[in-house]
């Protein structure tokens, strides 16, 4: 392959790969959201466990009942993390058969066109587990008195 050639593909691949790119900033940024809520429920959790110890009667199973609920949506937003971090992974590997493809005439076309379907499944089966998180806490929350 002569160099302009080579050059010219390289180019084509980098064009390739830019809406890639755009959809891995998008997941690591919704990775943010999920670690962020990840701590405050752990932040929570250790809270309601230091107070638990002084509590007795109703008031400690109410308590018991908060810890439960955030141990449930603790999965639900690790299990997010997990299924979104292999999304970016999968992303990330597109993108590197993209480049490594410049330098062969094999057709990588099912290969990359499988990558993008499995991080669309795991990126999607995130939010879904998201969601739950979500709508879990939603059901445990309490305004005012009690």
């Amino acid at each position: 392959m002569q160099p302009d050639v080579r050059i010219s593909a390289i180019a084509h691949v980098i064009q390739l790969a830019i809406a890639p790119v755009f959809m891995l900033t998008g997941i690591g940024s919704l990775l943010g959201v999920l670690t962020n809520r990840l701590g405050r429920i752990i932040d929570r959790a250790r809270a309601l466990e230091d107070r638990l110890i002084d509590v007795t009667g109703e008031h400690k199973h109410v308590m018991g009942s908060d810890l439960n609920m955030l141990a449930r949506r603790a999965r639900h937003i690790n299990h997010a993390i997990s299924l979104c971090t292999i999304a970016a992974l999968l992303v990330c590997l597109m993108i590197a058969i993209l480049f490594i493809s410049a330098f062969f005439t094999a057709d990588i076309s099912r290969v990359v066109a499988t990558c993008f379907v499995l991080s669309m499944a795991a990126l999607i089966a995130g939010l879904v587990s998201f969601l739950r998180e979500i709508q879990l806490a939603m059901r445990s929350l309490r305004i005012g008195p009690h």
